[in-house]
């Protein structure tokens, strides 16, 4: 059992120290230099608090295919698989927080339970990321798409889930965001 503390400890350390070198906020700066092209295209998949609220941002791209609809909708999926690597790690972050709280409460969580309805609610809740931009670089000829999710669709997706665990349906709403913050803050 003590093995498994540890190890659960360990899975956070490395999940958090994977974001933080993943993902990134407003203050990046570009690692792809390019000039004359729109800033998300440099500051790539990150999680964002703005005014705008608390969102997860993927980037992704896609060479030339020799149809441009294709390369569009390639870059466009790449960009929701960003979308849905931070938001599975995010849900990975949240659900060892969770299991961790109730095992200083001495209650009896199902761990394999968690872990699934963690996954589901990972697949679910990429039906409501969007594409909100493309951009070509001609010069390349690359396309470039940013695909969003706001934390808010994810918080109103998780509470129509009618088979999560109410500890955990609990947990999200009262600590989704600021273990989002903490996640986004971590990263300056």
């Amino acid at each position: 059992m003590y093995i498994l503390n540890w190890g659960s400890r360990l899975s956070s350390v490395a999940l958090i120290l994977m974001l933080a070198a993943c993902s990134s906020t407003n203050k990046i700066e570009s690692n792809l230099g390019l000039a004359d092209v729109p800033d998300w295209v440099n500051k790539g998949t990150q999680t964002l608090n703005n005014k705008d609220g608390r969102l997860f941002h993927g980037v992704g791209q896609a060479s030339a295919m020799g149809d441009m609809a294709l390369q569009k909708s390639v870059a466009d999926d790449r960009a929701r698989a960003e979308v849905a690597r931070i938001l599975s790690s995010f849900l990975d972050i949240v659900s060892n927080d969770y299991l961790a709280s109730e095992k200083v409460a001495n209650a009896s969580v199902n761990t394999e339970s968690v872990s699934r309805q963690i996954k589901n609610m990972s697949k679910v809740n990429l039906s409501g990321s969007r594409i909100i931009g493309s951009y070509r670089d001609t010069k390349n000829n690359i396309i470039y798409s940013i695909a969003e999710l706001d934390m808010q669709r994810v918080k109103e997706t998780l509470k129509g889930v009618n088979d999560m665990n109410e500890g955990l349906q609990r947990y999200i709403e009262v600590h989704a965001d600021n273990v989002f913050d903490a996640m986004t803050k971590g990263k300056k």
